[in-house]
């Protein structure tokens, strides 16, 4: 059985270290192989908004393009060299420092004429617009993106006839390596923050860790459903949701919502634990137990965090493939909170960004957790 950590323990339960090969794949085949962000024009990311702008109001909403930053970076350099207060500036996800990143921030509209003092390297102002309220994090449908894969030639073909079952069947939602850091090791720390074993004060980083154990924890319970052919079923006791509505539900009757499972009108959700939101029951109960005991773990740990839902397959929307001499280019939308990686992993079954520069910005999957 695939776990989802490497083999090796730590105080006596399956590591928590972030692996792709722990993680079960949907689709078959060695993959195309390859090699991501040569370049940071490579990796290309296009924040999609949830909602149309109104051209009015009391907030300034600027659409910025930048390359080798965090976005908390951008927002620093933004309040010092402005004079807006952090707390006043407004963002609906966080994106990559190691990629083309464009997105939408927002500030009280009474800065406007402050921003021609706004100057950094690798950020430029695209547009503005007015708004009548604040962006709020999480105000956001998804995310484009275009990723260029070097070093696989000959590789177009199979890259689309993977990325076509994925976007008909859904890809397995799983939290990518930026949730886990430089080496894959936060979440391992965040158990021993949990523990009352780390020394670190910081909230947010504290709880930034925690969330990494629920992330483990989450991937683990999708990797079982991959390995008991689970994926695009239920089983009684899972809360599935509507794609259309997003409306959530008990499955009491696992052979009467197949045919709606089948169809990708209702998937089902795992739990990011917390004092809010309840473990599953029944078989998809027995389930998440048991990846909760590949850790050791259980849902009273988390009590320091609220807890949510989340989906377990999203289906990529718009989905392409352009070959090149070298390799090819894959351009698609996924909802917020998922991960590219995710898409990438199938395409490619390589180890996925693993390697790369820690970046805990590159995930917009806050679940409403704060």
């Amino acid at each position: 059985m695939p776990l989802a950590g490497s083999r090796d323990t730590l105080g006596g339960i399956v590591s928590l270290v972030f692996e792709w090969s722990a993680l079960r794949a949907l689709t078959e085949g060695a993959g195309t192989g390859g090699n991501l962000r040569q370049e940071p024009q490579d990796f290309r990311v296009e924040e999609v908004g949830a909602y149309p702008l109104s051209g009015e109001g009391d907030h300034l909403y600027l659409h910025i393009e930048k390359i080798g930053h965090t976005t908390a970076h951008v927002l620093r350099e933004l309040s010092a060299q402005v004079g807006v207060r952090d707390r006043d500036i407004g963002v609906a996800g966080l994106k990559d420092r190691h990629a083309v990143t464009t997105q939408w921030l927002s500030v009280p509209a009474k800065y406007e004429r402050r921003l021609g003092e706004f100057a950094l390297d690798g950020v430029r102002i695209l547009d503005t617009t007015r708004h009548g309220n604040k962006l709020g994090m999480g105000h956001l449908h998804g995310n484009r993106f275009v990723v260029r894969v070097r070093d696989a030639a000959g590789g177009a073909a199979e890259a689309k006839a993977i990325l076509k079952v994925l976007s008909a069947g859904g890809v397995p939602n799983y939290f990518g390596p930026q949730r886990f850091g430089l080496g894959g090791l936060n979440a391992e720390e965040g158990l021993r923050v949990m523990r009352g074993e780390s020394r670190l004060r910081d909230p947010r980083v504290r709880r930034f860790l925690i969330s990494s154990v629920q992330s483990a924890v989450f991937n683990a319970f999708l990797s079982l459903r991959l390995e008991r052919g689970l994926f695009a079923s239920l089983i009684a006791g899972d809360m599935a949701k509507k794609r259309d509505t997003g409306g959530v539900f008990l499955v009491e009757d696992a052979a009467a919502e197949a045919p709606r499972a089948e169809r990708g009108e209702v998937s089902a959700t795992g739990t990011l634990f917390g004092k809010k939101t309840k473990p599953l029951t029944l078989d998809a109960g027995a389930l998440e137990a048991e990846a909760l005991a590949l850790f050791d773990l259980t849902p009273a740990l988390f009590a320091s965090r609220r807890g949510d839902r989340r989906l377990t397959r999203v289906f990529p929307e718009g989905g392409s493939v352009t070959p090149h001499d070298d390799g090819f280019s894959l351009s698609f939308t996924l909802p917020k909170g998922s991960f590219a990686t995710s898409v990438l992993r199938e395409v490619m079954k390589t180890e996925v960004d693993t390697a790369g520069p820690d970046d805990a910005e590159a995930d917009d999957a806050a679940e409403g957790e704060e």
